[in-house]
């Protein structure tokens, strides 16, 4: 049986304790938080999955009616963050890209560009429309495409986890446009993130094992038709409007979700004390450790309040290329709507992501020290630091070089 009893007697008691030392009311709510994440750390641990987030939703409407203020302000927030940011371009391109599948365009692209772009990291050429679907649009339309493919029965399972990784970009306009010049003031800034999330991406192809060999066809069966689904424009385009309609819909949901969310987590004053007392401890803005907090659940949101705190630039920037390379809890949920259906591992998914992350952040500090440091554009408190650090950045670049020639050298030369 689960012991809440006991937690309740023993919080009780220490109520009583800090009442008569005349302890703060801010005490009480730590202690109250304490209390809080162990009691849902056992519930986890011990009851099933369904009461765990019966319990969680249960939370979440009791906040809502509490402060039904906040929600409907971040509801609001999200929708706008939706319809002006993300459906005008998310939304003709889906139909475009659903035409063009219809069409079978997947086939024409395999024979123009598939030995191109999938040969190096070891995938079917029919695998290069995810691909190019996610470097041009972002999440999560990689994973939409890699799950259309194995539905169709063009990859395997291995490839398809494979695929999900590697397809899996933030979008270049939100890189550059939001992230680089709205938020950091600079495109130059944008690019080096970009670029840093597009080799992570590549890198990912390079270190996740792959069962058969690249020269192997890594069908599980060869049913695909070289013929358009329909060749009425007509039923293909209402087809396409409904389908974009109803995945950009539910891209649209997920964000204004996650959006109340953050905002109830924002707005929380035990949240906010627990923020101050890690700003102290780590010795940090307040803004800065938010952002990663909020990063991890929400991208955007998470890289806003990067960009405006007050750590410099060499700090923000890997943190910003690894919040916007892990995607946050969000794009995840986003991802794993599609790959649910399949026998897909999501743990697998997001420790592969952590991966990237890390993997985007030393890219992009890398790129820091070759493209911005001798910039006379970005001008720094303690120079010396700097160059002191050159000698690191130096080793690492030493260190990885190795690594890439082995893998080139092995990708043309297997047999």
């Amino acid at each position: 049986m689960f012991p809440i009893h006991k937690f309740i007697k023993i919080q009780i008691y220490l109520y009583s304790n800090a009442l008569e030392r005349g302890l703060t009311l801010k005490f009480l709510l730590v202690i109250s938080l304490i209390f809080i994440i162990l009691l849902l750390f056992k519930l986890f641990k011990t009851l099933k999955i369904n009461l765990s987030i019966t319990l969680i939703c249960s939370l979440i409407i009791l906040q809502i009616i509490l402060t039904p203020n906040v929600c409907i302000k971040y509801t609001i927030s999200g929708a706008k963050l939706f319809f002006n940011a993300i459906f005008p371009s998310l939304f003709p391109f889906l139909v475009v890209i659903n035409i063009i599948i219809n069409y079978n365009g997947i086939h024409i692209y395999s024979k123009l560009l598939g030995n191109i772009i999938c040969r190096p990291l070891k995938l079917p050429k029919e695998c290069n429309f995810a691909l190019l679907v996610s470097i041009l649009c972002g999440y999560p339309l990689g994973a939409r495409y890699t799950c259309d493919l194995y539905e169709k029965n063009i990859i395997n399972l291995n490839t398809c986890e494979r695929l999900l990784n590697i397809a899996s970009n933030a979008s270049p306009l939100f890189i550059i446009g939001s992230i680089g010049t709205s938020m950091m003031f600079s495109s130059k800034i944008g690019y080096i993130l970009l670029l840093s999330n597009i080799l992570s991406c590549m890198f990912m192809g390079f270190i996740i094992p792959s069962k058969n060999s690249i020269f192997k066809m890594n069908f599980r069966s060869s049913n695909v038709s070289n013929k358009p689904i329909s060749t009425n424009i007509g039923k293909v385009l209402k087809s396409s409007i409904e389908d974009a309609m109803k995945n950009s819909l539910n891209i649209g949901g997920f964000i204004v979700v996650f959006s109340v969310i953050t905002g109830m987590i924002k707005d929380n004053v035990i949240f906010h004390i627990v923020l101050n007392k890690l700003a102290l401890i780590l010795g940090s803005s307040g803004n800065f450790i938010e952002g990663i907090l909020l990063g991890m659940l929400e991208m955007t949101n998470g890289c806003y309040l990067i960009s405006s705190s007050n750590s410099n630039l060499y700090v923000k920037l890997p943190v910003l290329s690894f919040l916007i390379a892990f995607s946050g809890l969000s794009i995840i949920s986003q991802v794993y709507s599609y790959t649910y259906k399949y026998n897909v591992s999501i743990k697998k998914y997001i420790a592969r992501k952590f991966i990237q992350a890390i993997i985007s952040s030393i890219i992009t500090i890398i790129l820091y020290y070759i493209l911005l440091h001798t910039s006379s554009v970005f001008t720094f408190n303690n120079m010396s630091t700097y160059k002191s650090s050159n000698l690191y950045i130096l080793i690492l670049i030493i260190l990885f070089i190795p690594l890439f020639l082995i893998k080139i050298i092995k990708l043309f030369h297997t047999s």
